[in-house]
C-alpha cells in the first residue's frame, strides 16, 4: 500500500474537489505543517500519492510522511487560492513552507533630510524608522544590504560620512549620514529606489569622475555601481512592475501586502478572463 493511502485512506482522493483551492497538511500532534494551493486539488494532492523517488519530489514525500490529516478549501478562482495561501502561511508559518512565511524580515531602504544632511538607513523593522521615507519593501536582504553598502561606498567619495546614527535605531538596521549633500540627491535616490528612471546612476558616475578618490579606485566603484544596477534590476523594477500592474497606489508597500501584490499583478488578469 502506498504511504499516502496507508496514512490518509485509500479512498481519500474521492472525496477532494476538482476544483482550484487550497489544502491544509497536519501531522499527527495535529500541528499545521504545510499549506499548499492548486487549480485543481484533486490533481495536486494526487502527484503526493503518485510521488517517486527523484530528489525534485523530496519535499512531497516528507510531507506525505508527516501527514495525518488534510483539509481542503475550495477557492472561485487560482488567485483566491494564492491570496488564501499566502495568508495562511503568513499567519501560520508551517514548517514544510519558507517561501512567504518570513515576509516581515523582507527589508526596506530609507532616505531622511537632517538639517541638510542625508542620511541613509537599511531596516526590516519600519516603525523605527518613521522618521524616514522608506522605500520597499523588496524581497532578497542579501541584495538589498549590498546595494545598501554599494551606495554607501560610492557617496562616501562625494562627501564625508557620519557612522554614528542621528537617533537609536532598531537591532540589525543600519544608517550612514552623508553631510551637506546636495538636497537633489535624496530626490533622486528616492525615484531610483521607487523605480522610477531618475538617472541616478549615471549621474553618481559623472561625479565621481572628479573625484580623484574615486577614479584611484576606479575598479571598486565600478563594481559597487554594477551591485546598485544589479538592484534595480532585480528588487525594484519588479516591485514597481509589479505596482502598477495590481494598480497598488500606497508607497512604501507594506512587508504583509509585498507577497500578495505580486499574486494580483501575476494572476489577476488571469482571474479576470476566468
Amino acid at each position: 500500500m502506498r504511504g499516502f493511502d496507508r496514512q490518509l485512506g485509500p479512498d481519500f482522493l474521492d472525496g477532494v474537489p476538482l476544483a482550484a483551492g487550497v489544502y491544509r497538511v497536519y501531522d499527527g500532534t495535529g500541528a499545521l505543517v504545510y499549506v499548499g494551493k492548486a487549480k485543481s486539488l484533486r490533481r495536486r494532492l494526487a502527484q503526493y500519492r503518485n510521488a517517486g523517488r527523484r530528489k525534485r519530489q523530496a519535499k512531497m514525500r516528507a510531507i506525505v510522511r508527516a501527514a495525518r490529516r488534510i483539509e481542503v478549501t475550495p477557492c472561485a478562482s487560482h488567485l483566491a487560492a494564492c491570496l488564501l495561501e499566502a495568508q495562511l502561511i503568513q499567519e501560520h508559518r508551517p514548517r514544510f513552507n519558507v517561501a512567504g512565511a518570513y515576509h516581515f524580515l523582507y527589508p526596506f531602504v530609507g532616505l531622511r533630510d537632517r538639517g541638510g544632511d542625508l542620511c541613509l538607513g537599511y531596516t526590516t523593522q519600519p516603525d523605527g524608522f518613521a522618521a524616514y521615507g522608506l522605500h520597499g519593501a523588496y524581497r532578497s536582504r542579501s541584495a538589498t544590504r549590498a546595494a545598501y553598502w554599494a551606495l554607501v561606498e560610492l557617496l562616501r567619495y562625494l562627501t564625508p560620512a557620519i557612522r554614528r546614527p542621528p537617533e537609536p535605531i532598531p537591532r540589525y538596521s543600519f544608517v550612514r549620514t552623508f553631510r551637506r549633500l546636495a538636497a537633489d540627491w535624496m530626490e533622486s535616490l528616492a525615484a531610483f529606489l521607487q523605480g522610477e528612471d531618475s538617472g541616478v546612476l549615471g549621474r553618481l558616475a559623472v561625479a565621481l569622475l572628479a573625484k580623484p578618490a574615486a577614479r584611484g579606485h576606479a575598479s571598486e566603484v565600478q563594481t559597487s555601481l554594477a551591485v546598485v544596477h544589479a538592484f534595480g534590476k532585480e528588487e525594484i523594477r519588479p516591485l514597481a512592475n509589479a505596482r502598477a500592474a495590481a494598480g497598488y497606489v500606497a508607497w512604501p508597500v507594506a512587508q504583509v501586502d509585498r507577497d500578495p501584490l505580486f499574486l494580483r499583478a501575476r494572476y489577476g488578469a488571469e482571474d479576470q478572463v476566468a
